[in-house]
């Protein structure tokens, strides 16, 4: 069974060393999915959305890591709202056990933030949510 493609979504101010450890999970023997690391760390312009659009369309799923800032990361904004209009699914990864997480501003009321372990990880790749 291939590997789903995974876009990473998240603050780069605030939450790199999350994005790190995502892709450190990847690497595992039972993982499931692959990351295409194809984060855009440019200021926000057209191009940069153009971009990011392209990538968001090339993968199965957007992981969107949840930090202590994420709901003032336009960035991150940006990237759930081109998934949102490309019918790309996405899930809210809680990046941390200990503090509070908040959605980014363009998530949907709806959209629930789950917690980071790695069966969940597993599940909300494969389409359980």
């Amino acid at each position: 069974m291939a590997k789903k493609r995974v876009f990473i979504s998240f603050d780069y101010d605030h939450d790199e060393t999350l994005k790190t450890f995502l892709v450190g999970q990847a690497k595992n023997e039972d993982s499931p999915f692959e990351f295409a690391d194809w984060s855009i760390k440019e200021h926000i312009n057209d191009d940069w959305k153009a971009k990011a659009r392209t990538r968001i369309k090339s993968v199965d799923v957007v992981c969107v890591i949840c930090g202590e800032h994420t709901d003032t990361a336009t960035g991150v904004s940006a990237e759930v709202k081109i998934a949102q209009e490309e019918g790309v699914s996405y899930f809210l990864l809680q990046g941390y056990a200990d503090k509070t997480c908040k959605k980014p501003k363009a998530a949907k009321d709806t959209d629930k933030l789950y917690k980071w372990t790695w069966d969940n990880l597993k599940k909300l790749v494969g389409g359980a949510r």
